[in-house]
């Protein structure tokens, strides 16, 4: 099996003449932590839609395990085991924790949403999902409805019901967005964990947590990939740090 496991060629797209990224060639190691990072305008959510099939790329090429998942739709992607979190995981916001996340356990095994199902079947989902539920930090926070969950025990909340799903791949969006100084250390940790036996690729500003995280950094700027390599690598390259006090970062 290749130790390549998520791959671009040539990847690029364009709104009305504007190119928004430009022929951006990844390669992100089987079981590795990868960065996407640049200044605002960069092109990073662009670049993450288009590997998410959220975007249709206007040239190139992705491909996921060897294969060619250019045309492929969000959802059978996730099927292959590249699945996307806080965004295919979406979280019912009236559910408890150990609802959501018994759902998605259930939509992993393919059943709709059985409510109605015998209580054996229920109490399977269960055990599950009260292992995935203190793997994250939330045992505490289980009968909790979720909307009533402080802001980064529902990042949490996202991650284990993504787990669920059991991806081979992760791609976190912003994880650490928002959040408080005590959150980000708990939702970076929780990274660390989730990354061992998996492969993550994850756009984050923080970069702190880049830099404590990620093996692979890729930077990108006007849509173009401007420097790739560890944190020790891009963090001294001129270019990078023209980009970043350039846009006005520090």
């Amino acid at each position: 099996m290749s130790d390549i496991i998520l791959e671009t060629d040539g990847l690029t797209k364009e709104f009305r003449g504007f190119i928004a990224v430009n022929n951006v060639t990844l390669r992100v190691r089987r079981h590795s932590i990868h960065a996407l990072i640049g200044p605002n305008g960069a092109g990073k959510t662009t670049c993450f839609n288009l590997l998410t099939k959220f975007l249709i790329p206007s040239r190139g090429k992705i491909s996921y395990n060897g294969r060619d998942i250019t045309a492929t739709k969000p959802a059978d992607i996730a099927r292959l085991g590249l699945v996307r979190s806080f965004q295919i995981s979406a979280v019912f916001p009236h559910l408890s924790v150990l609802e959501n996340v018994r759902v998605a356990l259930q939509r992993k095994r393919g059943d709709s949403f059985d409510f109605w199902r015998s209580q054996s079947v229920l109490e399977i989902y269960n055990d599950r999902a009260l292992e995935l539920i203190e793997w994250v930090g939330l045992t505490e926070y289980a009968n909790t409805v979720a909307v009533e969950l402080p802001y980064g025990r529902k990042r949490a909340l996202e991650i284990a019901t993504t787990l669920a799903l059991e991806p081979e791949m992760m791609l976190l969006d912003e994880p650490t967005a928002g959040m408080g100084h005590e959150d980000v250390g708990r939702i970076a940790a929780l990274i660390k964990r989730v990354a061992q036996g998996r492969t993550v690729l994850m756009v984050e500003h923080n970069l702190s947590v880049v830099a404590d995280l990620s093996d692979t950094i890729t930077v990108l700027a006007r849509g173009e990939v401007l420097a790739e390599g560890d944190y020790a690598t891009v963090s001294k390259n001129p270019d990078v740090v023209q980009a970043y006090m350039g846009a006005g970062h520090g």
